[in-house]
């Protein structure tokens, strides 16, 4: 294998003043004169070098395995929000800007891809250790689970070499895994003042969060949760009264899904301040990233996404909480409570 190219001065120039533009996205985003906005996507756009590589990769070890993979990069307004969410979040350090998911059919595919992913050999550092950010063996309180691991860009190329250095985040999770995610992220979209995903949400809305957890990982992995210590019954009877507070279920069932045939691997994602979706297909030998800026330019007052997965039918299965999607999610507490109770 290659030497790594070595890495040159980056163009968005020193750590400490791309701290200095998030620190003013930070404060008041209105703030940031021409030349921030132009670091700020210099350093936005070279992640998108990142994400192609990665994707690449990944492809190729999926190919003919029931995995999705699908990624995302990271929206300006909610690299602003999570700055605001943490003071102590420096630009620099975000790690979760460039974003690889691969979603499986259960839990034993899942370890198994990861482990033999672990051992291979390739030029990107891995920059956490193996069980850092395993939220299945040590789910977050709020009851998410799956895995996470943090990768440093290194190119063998010159032509992106200044990209070497930038950080990729690559989540592992199960369909159900990725379906509770999906909901939780559905809801603090839909529901005002309910921001269930960043546990600033009353507390029944988190509870119905955290057993719906327990539910799955019992019932599909094998595993417990965040409530390991009640039985079955208890869990079902306190899902049933949390339910009669929050009626979750019913707001999610009332959605109205995104219809409509995606027929580009690479699409745009904006919604509009009312929360309408539109879908735009990346036009043929365009730059995606050009394309994405552009769009974001265009329509300031939206909130603007890019996705990509191999086909259209992908993009919704991975990015179900753009399209309001919680099919699957019902779905699966109807066979957990089944389940469960039948083990009562």
């Amino acid at each position: 294998m290659a030497p790594p190219v070595p890495i040159r001065d980056v163009p968005w120039g020193t750590k400490g003043n791309l701290n200095r533009i998030g620190d003013k996205l930070r404060v008041d985003p209105s703030s940031l004169t021409l030349d921030d906005t132009r670091i700020f996507a210099i350093w936005r756009a070279a992640h998108f070098n990142v994400l192609n590589a990665f994707n690449a990769m990944l492809r190729n070890r999926t190919r003919g395995k029931a995995i999705t993979v699908a990624r995302r990069h990271k929206r300006r307004t909610t690299i602003i929000d999570k700055l605001s969410r943490e003071p102590g979040m420096q630009l620099a350090r975000m790690d979760d800007v460039a974003g690889i998911r691969l979603i499986f059919q259960d839990l034993p595919a899942l370890l198994e891809f990861r482990s033999d992913f672990l051992k291979s050999k390739h030029k990107h550092e891995k920059k956490n250790h193996d069980e850092k950010y395993n939220y299945i063996s040590r789910p977050k309180p709020s009851g998410y689970r799956g895995i996470h691991d943090v990768y440093s860009y290194n190119s063998t190329s010159e032509r992106l070499s200044s990209s070497s250095g930038t950080m990729i985040e690559v989540q592992y999770r199960t369909i159900h895994q990725h379906a509770w995610s999906t909901a939780n992220e559905v809801v603090t979209m839909i529901t005002p003042g309910q921001r269930t995903k960043f546990n600033q949400a009353d507390e029944h809305y988190m509870e119905f969060f955290r057993l719906v957890s327990e539910m799955f990982a019992r019932v599909f992995d094998g595993h417990v949760s965040v409530y390991p210590e009640i039985s079955n019954a208890e869990l079902l009877k306190a899902f049933d009264e949390v339910e009669n507070k929050t009626w979750l279920i019913n707001r999610l069932k009332g959605l109205n899904v995104v219809r409509g045939d995606i027929i580009s691997d690479t699409v745009v994602l904006r919604f509009t301040p009312k929360q309408e979706l539109i879908v735009t297909s990346v036009p043929r030998f365009q730059d995606p990233m050009k394309f994405y800026f552009r769009q974001e330019s265009e329509h300031p007052e939206d909130d603007v996404v890019l996705v990509n997965a191999p086909e259209g039918r992908d993009i919704r299965s991975a990015y179900r909480n753009y399209f309001s999607d919680t099919t699957d999610f019902l779905s699966y507490i109807e066979q957990a409570k089944e389940i469960l109770t039948e083990s009562v």
